[in-house]
């Protein structure tokens, strides 16, 4: 097994899905020794030969049986495209698993509120995923994810069947009217504030544009649920994924390292500060 964290495993691309017109899912299988097992939340640095690497976390089933990862990219620049532009065969480099997870975990035994914006619902997937495959430890599975049109939802043959499961309480919205849509319009707070919860035993994951996981974390907190029990995503620019290039810098926090994964009483005071 490679013990250098800065040195890419090599994974085959097994097979890609056209998610959105600007988002794609990559699952990839080692081509040699697999890297260690990785746990909801984390993130990989993920390698184009010849354009570049960037951190994407996986959006999938971490501990699949064959090894497999599943990541989903959005065409955002050089190197998330080269990487959308990949097909079955290719080869890409992989380093981790690097950061924080969702600790699904220590949340056994609570209500589970998951709030995605966005391509926010990547990392979140496999929470929604975990707490399906464990029901039986989990009281309430209410998932809200918005979009700003229904074509820009990820996962939408899942988020359907998600939405006939009746161990899911699913909630999708869009930011403005469509046509031939005929769900919820509006931000994501809206059906979050009407949630009837029980503050000491509910524990929220939040991920998306920053200012939507702020405005949730104090919908949430507005219904007294503890800054300790919101779980956030958070973003920066991460280069090297093991803390020593301080490009992911948020405060006394190094996002790859000590995140992404972090309680909302840890990020608050620090999503307050303009310059951060």
């Amino acid at each position: 097994m490679n013990a250098d964290p800065m040195l890419p495993a090599r994974y085959l691309v097994a097979d890609t899905r056209r998610e959105t017109h600007d988002s794609v899912s990559l699952r990839i299988v080692p081509a040699g020794e697999p890297l260690p097992a990785f746990r909801p939340g984390q993130f990989t640095m993920l390698y184009r030969q010849g354009v570049g690497e960037i951190a994407i976390s996986v959006s999938g089933d971490p501990s699949a049986a064959d090894g497999s990862l599943t990541q989903t990219i959005r065409d955002v620049g050089a190197v998330s495209r080269a990487l959308c532009r990949c097909e079955p065969g290719d080869i890409v480099g992989v380093r981790g698993p690097f950061g924080t997870g969702w600790d699904l975990e220590s949340a056994a035994g609570h209500d589970l509120v998951v709030v995605a914006g966005g391509v926010g619902l990547a990392p979140l997937r496999p929470v929604v995923l975990g707490a399906l495959a464990r029901r039986a430890e989990f009281g309430r599975v209410v998932v809200i994810t918005g979009a700003r049109n229904p074509r820009e939802f990820l996962f939408r043959e899942q988020l359907a069947g998600w939405a006939d499961d009746p161990r899911l309480e699913v909630t999708l919205t869009i930011d403005q009217p469509a046509a031939h849509w005929h769900g919820q319009v509006g931000f994501v707070t809206e059906p979050l504030a009407r949630q009837e919860t029980e503050p000491a035993r509910t524990i929220a994951f939040l991920c998306g544009p920053e200012p939507m996981m702020r405005f949730s974390a104090e919908a949430l907190m507005a219904r007294q649920i503890p800054a300790a029990s919101i779980r956030l995503s958070l973003e920066r620019n991460m280069k090297c994924g093991v803390g020593l290039c301080g490009h992911c810098q948020l405060g006394p926090l190094l996002i790859c390292r000590d995140g992404p994964i972090v309680d909302y009483e840890t990020a608050q005071p620090l999503l307050a500060v303009r310059e951060l």
